[in-house]
């Protein structure tokens, strides 16, 4: 387990606490032959053009070579960018990183045509061609999917246009990622034991929740006092973002940025205003969430940075890696047999990269490529809040693999909006186990907070993240400028709203906006919120039905 001051280097963490990119290519010489692959297939599509209504086997071999293009551009991507995130600031893995960007708008711009000629093709010769060749079968979502969207996909010189743009548009997010997690130094800070540690992100994340008001005020102050010597940066690149968003969804005859994201997973403009809308008319339950933690931790006044403190003073539960492992693997044993080995295989065979390292891109995620296992990233700690993290992004790791090991390519991936159930049900499970199974009474009250803290932070902040982002978005397409002030005053007002009379808004707040990674992926965190409902009912069924609703559950993760 990691301990002491310092956060290790990537040399300093044992191999079996990483994970196993060279499960995507063994070589880097390997990667670098597939690259020249997609070079050479590229000149190949481009023999496609304008040919596409002239026989069902036409079609058919020029849709299965985009998606032979699109399969290895996905591993050279995810082996480049995975290396890069296991230290930021390496200049290799950034370079590989950028070439195989220049490589993915190389390959949109290539195979833009595709889409206009087919939506160009009667709907009677499509259908002719689709029941002459088999081939075209696994293709049949695909169409339908482009049929719905068809308004919105261009001329294919437009299309080519904007697919060579997506590299140069790139640069908002990543100026970001480097700022936030490869050049930006947080001073030191105290820790638990009054010892002077460096901050970083993971460390924060530790010491926000100590019960030592000292320590996590300090904490608090230094990580946000250091973003905001950086806001008008962070504003700029956010904003930018928001420009580039604004500018596809015009061309694309969007009538907002909000309907172009919704739109590509058939999501109703409904969902996310009702999301906002239902979130804004229960806000009491929290507001009383906020005035119990005040009243239980006996403060005078409650401060943003008392928010994450557990209410149970004398419980601190910490546990190893290889316990949180078997805590999961009893946990989600409502899933079945079959799901516990695949998830056992994950947990010992080289999927995840277990903790933090100088550089290592922060949070958490599951990510992975069609024919090659889920990966996972970590930064784990030691605490119930990474028990539970594991479990959530093996979820998405258990979905992908169900569903790559089922459906062809052109259905294996799945929405975001599904996405986000897989994940949370299995954090739902865990917490049912470990209720299930602690007896002490302070222990228990602990993990009943925990479940509070999951409803606050994802059901609460992430709703509270979306209508930022919604506003954001209807201020610039109405002209206005995205400046780091109006980022600061907005977040203000939002956080007074979501928590109440009762809280302290320190001024030292109104930067996070700039911390947040997924507002440069538009319009995503609705999904966690929606997801986490989902869950809930899921878990619940599984739970009280057992194998039938358990059968039905794996099939929605191998559906695609």
């Amino acid at each position: 387990e990691q301990t002491g001051a310092h956060v290790p280097e990537r040399e300093e963490i044992p191999a079996e606490h990483k994970w196993h990119l060279e499960d995507i290519y063994k070589t880097e010489e390997l990667w670098q032959e597939d690259f020249l692959k997609v070079k050479s297939l590229l000149t190949t599509v481009k023999q496609y053009q304008g040919k596409l209504s002239t026989s069902s086997q036409t079609l058919a071999d020029c849709l299965q070579l985009n998606t032979t293009l699109a399969i290895i551009s996905s591993k050279l991507f995810s082996f480049a960018r995975m290396h890069r995130d296991e230290n930021t600031a390496n200049a290799k893995f950034q370079a590989l990183t950028g070439q195989v960007e220049s490589l993915l708008a190389e390959a949109g711009a290539a195979t833009a045509f595709i889409e206009p000629e087919i939506l160009t093709m009667a709907d009677t010769l499509l259908q002719q061609y689709r029941k002459e060749n088999q081939k075209l079968n696994e293709y049949a979502f695909y169409f339908e999917n482009l049929a719905r969207q068809k308004q919105h996909v261009l001329s294919p010189e437009e299309e080519t246009i904007l697919s060579l743009s997506s590299e140069a548009t790139q640069a908002p997010e990543t100026i970001f990622n480097m700022l936030a997690h490869a050049d930006m130094k947080f001073p030191e800070t105290l820790d638990d034991n009054g010892s002077t540690v460096q901050l970083s992100e993971g460390r924060y994340n530790t010491l926000i929740r100590s019960a030592n008001r000292q320590v996590r005020q300090q904490a608090f102050q230094h990580l946000f006092g250091t973003y905001a010597q950086y806001r008008n940066t962070f504003a700029a690149t956010l904003g930018g973002n928001i420009k580039k968003n604004i500018f596809y969804a015009k061309t694309r005859k969007y009538q907002s940025v909000l309907a172009s994201a919704l739109e590509s997973d058939n999501v109703p403009i409904a969902v996310y205003d009702n999301l906002i809308q239902t979130v804004g008319d229960n806000l009491s339950p929290l507001h009383q969430y906020v005035a119990l933690k005040k009243q239980v931790l006996n403060l005078d006044s409650i401060h943003m940075y008392d928010l994450y403190t557990p209410l149970i003073k004398n419980v601190s539960l910490r546990f190893s890696y290889k316990k949180a492992t078997e805590l999961i693997k009893h946990g989600l044993a409502p899933l079945g047999e079959e799901y516990l080995q695949i998830l056992n295989k994950g947990l010992t065979s080289g999927w995840i990269d277990v903790y933090e390292n100088k550089g290592k891109q922060t949070g958490a995620y599951s990510w992975g490529t069609y024919g090659v296992h889920p990966f996972v990233l970590l930064n784990y700690h030691g605490k119930y809040d990474d028990v539970s993290t594991l479990a959530h992004e093996m979820g998405h790791a258990l979905h992908s693999y169900y569903s790559h090991h089922t459906q062809p390519y052109p259905t294996a991936s799945y929405t975001i909006f599904s996405a986000e159930v897989a994940s949370t049900t299995n954090e739902i499970l865990l917490l049912h186990h470990m209720l299930n199974t602690t007896e002490d009474k302070d222990t228990r009250l602990y993990l009943i907070n925990q479940h509070l803290e999951q409803v606050r932070a994802t059901v609460y902040r992430q709703t509270m993240f979306a209508e930022f982002e919604k506003m954001l978005y209807t201020r610039a397409e109405e002209g206005e400028s995205i400046t780091a002030d109006l980022l600061d005053q907005e977040w203000h007002a939002l956080n007074r709203k979501y928590y109440g009379p009762d809280i302290v808004i320190d001024k030292e707040i109104n930067v996070e906006w700039a911390r947040i990674p997924h507002f440069y992926w538009s319009f995503y965190v609705y999904q966690y919120v929606t997801g986490y409902s989902a869950a809930t009912t899921l878990a619940e069924k599984i739970l009280q039905e057992g194998p039938p609703a358990q059968k039905k559950y794996i099939n929605f993760l191998k559906s695609g």
